[in-house]
C-alpha cells in the first residue's frame, strides 16, 4: 500500500485522537495539520510513518509536547494560526486555561490505551516511555476522573439494550440518568425539561431522524458536553464539515466511555473552539 493511502487510512483516527485531546475540532485539526507539516519536511520522519498507526501517532506526540509542554499553553492555538483574543469566546478561554492547568501526560495515555486501544506498551512506544510509566500514568489520570464532580446524563439511544448498558454504566460512574430518548423530538424535550450536564448521542435514530441533528437543537437550547456513539467513527470525521469532539465506536468499553465522559466533562462543552 503506498505511503499516502495509509496514512490517510489512519487519519480519521488520529483527528478523533487530537480532538478529544484538545476538546476542539479546530485545535485538533490543527495539531494534525502541523504533524503532516512536519513530516513533508523531513523525510527520515516521513519514512518512518510506513511503519503504520503507531510511527504516525508518535510523530503527532512530538508536535503535541512540543507546542503544549510550553510555558505558554496559548501555543496551542497558535499552531493552527488560530484566532485572536478578540475572537475567542469564553469556552475556549477556559478550556485553554484548564489545559493548562492539568498533567496532559495523564489524560494522553488514558485516550491512547482507551480511546484509542493501544496497549501500555504501545502506548509506550507512541509517548516514549515504558510501559510501566504509562500503566502509573493511567492509573493517576483514573484517580483524577474520580475526583470530578457527578453530573445528570440524558443517553439518545434507540436500542433498548444500549440505552440499559449506557445506563447501568454512566450510573456506575456516579452520575445520574435525567433521561432516555429514542427520537429527535423526545431528545429535545428531554433537554427543555431536564438540562442535563452531559449527552450521550447515538447517530442513527428510531424514526429515521438523525442523532447530529438532535445535538444540534440541544446546543441551540444550551451549552452541554456530548458523546457521540457510533460503529462508524471514520464516516463522520471526513473534514468537510462542523464534526463531534468526542466519537466512541460500537461496540464500546466501559474503559472507553469512562475516558470519553472525563475528558467532555472536563472541557464543559461540545460547542468548537
Amino acid at each position: 500500500m503506498a505511503l499516502g493511502q495509509q496514512v490517510a487510512n489512519n487519519l480519521p483516527f488520529l483527528r478523533r485522537y487530537a480532538r478529544a485531546l484538545s476538546g476542539s475540532q479546530s485545535t485538533g485539526d490543527a495539531f494534525v495539520r502541523a504533524t503532516l507539516e512536519a513530516a513533508l519536511a523531513d523525510e527520515e520522519l516521513k519514512q518512518s510513518l510506513e511503519g503504520g498507526r503507531i510511527p504516525l501517532y508518535q510523530a503527532f506526540h512530538k508536535v503535541w509536547a512540543s507546542a503544549f509542554l510550553e510555558s505558554d499553553p496559548g501555543g496551542l492555538i497558535g499552531i493552527g494560526g488560530g484566532a485572536s483574543d478578540a475572537e475567542t469566546g469564553d469556552h475556549e478561554a477556559g478550556a485553554q486555561a484548564r489545559l493548562g492547568a492539568i498533567t496532559p501526560l495523564n489524560r494522553q495515555a488514558l485516550l491512547l490505551t482507551t480511546l484509542e486501544d493501544f496497549s501500555a506498551a504501545q502506548a509506550g512506544q507512541i509517548m516514549d516511555l515504558s510501559t510501566s510509566d504509562v500503566e502509573a500514568l493511567v492509573a493517576e489520570a483514573v484517580s483524577e476522573i474520580d475526583r470530578e464532580q457527578a453530573t445528570s446524563v440524558l443517553i439518545i439511544e434507540d436500542e433498548p439494550l444500549i440505552s440499559m448498558q449506557l445506563e447501568d454504566l454512566v450510573t456506575g460512574l456516579g452520575h445520574e440518568v435525567c433521561g432516555t430518548a429514542a427520537t429527535r423530538t423526545q431528545a429535545v424535550r428531554s433537554v427543555e425539561e431536564t438540562r442535563p450536564g452531559l449527552v450521550l448521542a447515538d447517530i442513527q435514530l428510531a424514526d429515521g431522524s438523525s442523532g447530529l441533528d438532535a445535538v444540534d437543537d440541544i446546543l441551540a437550547i444550551e451549552s452541554v458536553p456530548v458523546i457521540f456513539i457510533t460503529a462508524y467513527p471514520e464516516r463522520l470525521l471526513t473534514g468537510d464539515r462542523p464534526e463531534p469532539t468526542y466519537l466512541v465506536t460500537k461496540p464500546f468499553q466501559e474503559k472507553t466511555v469512562r475516558a470519553a465522559i472525563s475528558q467532555a466533562l472536563f472541557f464543559g462543552s461540545s460547542r468548537p473552539l
